[in-house]
């Protein structure tokens, strides 16, 4: 897993069936300190993430746990929307 700030949208008229609803987000890839580490990726949106919040992606076969996402043809996916990051 790793944090990131939405940065903008992805459309696509045409895609692999299993995407149909959801969301394609850009994402940034953020310290804890949430500054950018200028590394940008495409992931689908689980919860529902908006322009500019600060969220949590999850990688691998782990973001496929429900019954709907076990068949979804992605890497990655927003699983979180972050409230506050604590570092102390």
């Amino acid at each position: 897993m790793y944090l990131a700030k939405v940065i903008g949208t992805v459309v696509s008229t045409k895609k692999e069936a299993s995407l149909t609803g959801y969301k394609l987000l850009v994402v940034e890839k953020v310290a804890a300190d949430l500054t950018g580490l200028e590394e940008e990726f495409v992931v689908a949106d689980y919860v529902g993430a908006g322009n500019g919040d600060y969220v949590l992606v999850g990688t691998g076969s782990s973001i496929r746990v429900s019954e709907k996402q076990a068949r979804v043809c992605v890497d990655a996916a927003i699983i979180g929307i972050i409230d506050t990051v604590d570092t102390t």
